[in-house]
């Protein structure tokens, strides 16, 4: 049955790429436009119109998302935003997963991609993880942005979990900067990415539903660069404990 299946699901894969290309297409000018308005309100702007493509996007491919709040969840109040790794789709998903002022941290490899590139690098803030030089340079980019009132989110893992593990180790990014500017942690877990884009290959897409789990925060006042490897080991042990909980399913 699987091997029946396999055209339709590269059927609908090609559907949902040419789609994700035309709609940015549509954006492309208006970002060019917000591009010019500098980092912090064009970037503002860019990130909106990307939401605005999610929404038309996500619902014309028959993914719906699902928003599961385990504490209330203040949007008026900055975060450090912590996010899970495994899917292409995470990238597309956090701009309907945050409906606040919020700068993702993410692979400089992505902004390489033509039209899509533009957006991504103009939208947030790119790092190479290889270069420490990059990653001092992200984290003060960072700061200033928190400084500024606006939320930031980290992919801790730094990429895709492989593993067959809830999470990879966390790099020390995240933590060292909620800790600086004594910002709280918000853990969030994207539960379905991974079944409706498989890293494995770009022609994987499958519709259905989408859960965005906001965890309750973790707060970091008083804390200094000494309690760093206990908080990061905090964060990791609470987002593995909840994965399971919810039978994330790339656990082996």
């Amino acid at each position: 049955m699987k091997v029946l299946l396999k055209p339709l699901q590269w059927l609908y894969s090609l559907y949902a790429i040419v789609l994700f290309i035309a709609i940015m297409l549509v954006i492309f000018p208006f970002v060019i436009f917000a591009s010019f308005l500098g980092k912090i309100r064009g970037g503002n702007m860019i990130l909106w119109l990307c939401a605005r493509w999610a929404d038309l996007w996500f619902p014309l491919i028959g993914i719906f998302h699902r928003f599961i709040y385990e504490a209330p969840h203040d949007r008026q109040r900055q975060f450090i935003f912590v996010n899970n790794h495994i899917s292409y789709l995470d990238s597309a998903v956090l701009v309907k997963a945050y409906h606040q002022q919020v700068r993702p941290l993410g692979k400089v490899e992505m902004a390489r991609i033509p039209v899509f590139g533009f957006i991504y690098r103009n939208a947030i803030v790119t790092v190479d993880r290889s270069s420490p030089a990059n990653r001092a340079a992200s984290l003060r980019i960072l700061r200033s942005l928190i400084s500024k009132g606006i939320s930031v989110l980290v992919f801790p893992e730094g990429t895709f979990n492989e593993t067959g593990e809830p999470l990879k180790e966390f790099y020390d990014g995240a933590f060292r900067l909620a800790i600086e500017t004594q910002t709280p942690i918000k853990p969030v877990l994207f539960l379905d990415t991974y079944d409706r884009l498989h890293y494995g290959g770009v022609f994987s897409f499958t519709p259905g539903r989408n859960r965005i789990v906001y965890l309750d925060e973790i707060p970091v006042e008083g804390l200094t660069k000494a309690d760093l490897p206990a908080l990061k080991a905090r964060v990791h042990a609470y987002m593995e404990e909840r994965l399971r909980f919810y039978k994330a399913s790339w656990i082996k």
